[in-house]
């Protein structure tokens, strides 16, 4: 089994900034691919951005390119994304995901899933 657990979410102005972390534990030799999705009111889960666990390909929605990034360090067992010039349709729970197999922006193909944690964007 892996846990994943959500922090640094938070209240924030449009164009400011916000880093999440996501912390892995259990059995993370298992993750191949580790995902961050975000589901605001009304909507659908939608994909954000991932990261191959054990190498450096990164993917991300066209929403995000060039405003959010997505890292980890691997030694803390934690995944990150920093999030800049935030603009208020930002506004989601945003959630932690793990795979066993490769990367997919399908949510409903991920195997572990943190608690989430509120992104909240003002205008």
């Amino acid at each position: 089994q892996v846990q994943l657990v959500e922090s640094g979410g938070g209240l924030v102005q449009a164009g400011g900034s916000l880093r999440l972390s996501c912390v892995a534990s259990g059995r993370t030799y298992s993750i191949y691919a580790v995902a961050w999705f975000r589901q605001g009111p009304g909507d659908e889960r939608q994909f954000v951005a991932a990261i191959n666990w054990n190498d450096v390909r990164t993917y991300y929605a066209d929403s995000v390119k060039g405003r959010f990034t997505i890292s980890k360090d691997n030694a803390k067992n934690t995944l990150y994304l920093q999030m800049n010039s935030l603009k208020p349709e930002d506004t989601a729970v945003y959630y932690c995901a793990a795979r066993n197999t490769y990367y997919s922006a399908d949510w409903s193909l991920y195997d572990y899933w943190g608690q989430g944690t509120q992104v909240t964007v003002s205008s």
